[in-house]
């Protein structure tokens, strides 16, 4: 289960240190993509990702095919090195707003574990989606679903 919130930076060479309690549930080899739900990152460990992408191939093939062009055109398929950093593609650092304006301090960023799935912000987009975020119509969004 991946969770926690981690801040790093983004080194000169597009690398992010991905934390080791991470790494240890993701494994060897991971997916990065861009999300669906906003301008961040997720990774997956091989599995998660295999588990998420199977229903999507029962989809309409145009609904499908959008989809994985969305999410695979700039992914990355990673193997951290042995400082456990990864290289983030400039695709997916310019959906993110990740490491655009080195000079107002945007190579910062957040990692947070999200259960099956992980993750990466910017630190100003991490800030306004905690500072959004509401507790309560959560609650009731649970409550309607019978939970």
């Amino acid at each position: 289960m991946l969770s926690g919130e981690y801040r790093h930076s983004l080194d000169a060479k597009n690398r992010v240190s991905i934390p080791a309690k991470l790494r240890d549930e993701l494994g060897e080899n991971f997916m990065i993509v861009r999300s669906l739900r906003g301008n961040c990152l997720r990774f997956y460990s091989a599995a998660a990702w295999k588990e998420y992408v199977e229903p999507l191939k029962q989809l309409p093939r145009k609904v499908a095919e959008n989809t994985f062009w969305f999410l695979y055109r700039d992914a990355a398929q990673v193997t951290p090195d042995s400082l456990g950093r990864v290289l983030l593609p400039a695709g997916l650092l310019e959906f993110a707003k990740i490491g655009q304006k080195p000079e107002d301090g945007d190579r910062n960023l957040v990692i947070v574990g999200c259960g099956e799935f992980g993750e990466i912000w910017s630190d100003a987009l991490y800030a306004q989606r905690v500072a959004a975020m509401d507790p309560e119509a959560i609650r009731q969004s649970l409550e309607e679903s019978g939970l």
